[in-house]
């Protein structure tokens, strides 16, 4: 197996870099945090953010920006006020202008992934975070709906949720799909089994980029439904096999066949033990020349800290809204529980897409 991968960048979160006057400042930060949020969104929401950036280097009064987004003038101020504190908008000679963070927070499309997926997705479950971790189940869910786990409810999550969850998993998976194809195919596999495969995308992918290829989508029932529509859709059916699988079921045992098993983001929803047990599964299903491929997110991974603090507050969704008891790795975890289910690493691919690491698994 390859030693256990350094971070890309050495000495993150390796020292306190922060002088006293910053250290208490994002204390503050941290305290009012729930505000920031709040008001955050609203500025965006409620189009401040955008006249003002209109406005430019003239910028914009109170008075203006209430006129033009037709708000209560007490309302635009004290958000505009709180814009300031936060960091979104500057004031000169009494007018408003976008910042930088201001800029970014209403135009990148990550952010705003981001920001959608706290807001409609965890935000109010966050409340629940304590007995979460206490118990290691999803207490947060239940503002979502009855179920053990979100993956059961993911196609019938109410509005906004539902959108907003598809959004942020779609981002950042299919923006490795285009780097990891030809990673795949270049063993040029006449079979392939997508596990986890959520709305099939990936596996469309797939069936587009080789017109001979068959794919096995394994899922639930409720999301193979989903799957199994847009492939018919597409005019894909005649080479797509379905099984439904819970990956959590001990007897559960995956299909054999498949030159090679693709997993997108989908052991990062399970536990130590369990990402263990499903590649035991793997190994299992395999033929010994078969192949692993494993898309990741590993914090630990990232060339940028505000990548790896995205990814370790992610962690958190899946502590309060996921399944109580997964993460977004650290890879030196995780390339433990691919040793301890049979696996080698062969080969290791990192800044794929926006954050990903995929590797590249065989029998040992």
């Amino acid at each position: 197996m390859l030693d256990t991968p350094t971070p890309v960048k050495a000495g993150l979160f390796e020292t306190d870099k922060k002088s006293a006057i910053d250290a208490i400042s994002q204390a503050q930060f941290i305290a009012f945090a729930p505000y920031i949020f709040q008001a955050s969104v609203l500025l965006r929401d409620r189009k401040i953010l955008a006249v003002v950036e209109a406005a430019r280097k003239e910028g914009l009064t109170i008075e203006e920006v209430a006129e033009k987004v037709n708000m209560p003038h007490y309302a635009v101020r004290v958000l505009l006020e709180a814009g300031l504190g936060i960091g979104l908008v500057y004031r000169k000679e009494g007018r408003y202008m976008l910042s930088k963070t201001g800029h970014f927070f209403l135009n990148d499309p990550m952010t705003r992934v981001n920001t959608d997926f706290m807001r409609d997705v965890c935000y109010d479950g966050a409340q629940d975070l304590s007995k979460s971790l206490d118990e290691g189940k999803p207490h947060g869910l239940r503002h979502l709906g009855n179920w053990e786990t979100i993956y059961q409810g993911l196609s019938i999550l109410p509005e906004p949720a539902k959108e907003s969850w598809f959004n942020f998993d779609h981002y950042y998976s299919d923006n490795a799909f285009p780097e990891a194809l030809p990673l795949v195919f270049a063993h040029k596999p006449a079979r392939i089994m997508d596990i986890g495969a959520n709305t099939g995308k990936f596996t469309l992918a797939c069936l587009d980029y080789d017109s001979n290829v068959e794919v096995g989508l394994v899922d639930l029932q409720v999301q193979l439904n989903v799957a199994k529509k847009n492939i018919e859709d597409a005019g894909y059916g005649n080479r797509v096999q379905y099984h439904e699988r819970n990956m959590l079921d001990a007897n559960t045992e995956l299909p054999k066949g498949y030159n090679i098993i693709w997993m997108s983001q989908f052991l990062d929803c399970f536990a130590d033990n369990e990402i263990v047990s499903i590649l035991e599964k793997c190994h299992r299903a395999l033929d010994q020349d078969g192949l692993v491929f494993v898309n990741e997110t590993f914090w630990d991974r990232q060339r940028f800290e505000a990548s790896a603090f995205s990814l370790q507050m992610t962690s958190l969704y899946f502590t309060t809204m996921a399944n109580g008891n997964s993460q977004m790795y650290d890879s030196e975890v995780f390339m433990k529980l691919i040793d301890k289910a049979g696996f080698e690493v062969v080969k290791q691919n990192d800044n794929i897409g926006l954050s990903h690491t995929i590797l590249q698994l065989r029998k040992k």
